[in-house]
């Protein structure tokens, strides 16, 4: 299961950044995972919460943002969500596809309590 060494990865991150901004307490984290990205959101959280149980990070949430894959034809301008793979331009039929979104794996935003405050 590869998402367990992406939520170790994903925690390995997190607490650098807390220690660069000198914050004591994890709250929340949001996650952008993108359709195409081959992470299991399911299994992401889980590993995500087995990892941190009985951490400095325990009880902080983690939040997952699905970005659904979506491309541009190269040879007419259309966009469009890409579905069950078919990378064909429903407007001309060009095959010719510019992925545009659906491979992010991000931290996009974390809340925390900092040294001697409430976040």
């Amino acid at each position: 299961m590869h998402e367990m060494s992406i939520a170790q990865g994903l925690i390995d991150i997190l607490r650098e950044e807390m220690s660069n901004h000198r914050a004591e307490r994890l709250r929340r984290v949001k996650v952008r995972i993108g359709e195409l990205s081959g992470v299991v959101p399911d299994a992401l959280s889980f590993c995500f919460g087995v990892i941190i149980e009985g951490t400095e990070l325990d009880g902080a949430l983690l939040e997952l943002e699905q970005v659904p894959l979506e491309g541009r034809c190269r040879a007419c301008g259309a966009c469009f969500r890409i579905r069950n793979y078919a990378f064909q331009c429903p407007e001309c039929g060009d095959g010719s596809i510019e992925i545009v979104s659906g491979r992010e794996l991000s931290i996009v935003e974390m809340e925390v309590d900092e040294e001697g405050g409430n976040g």
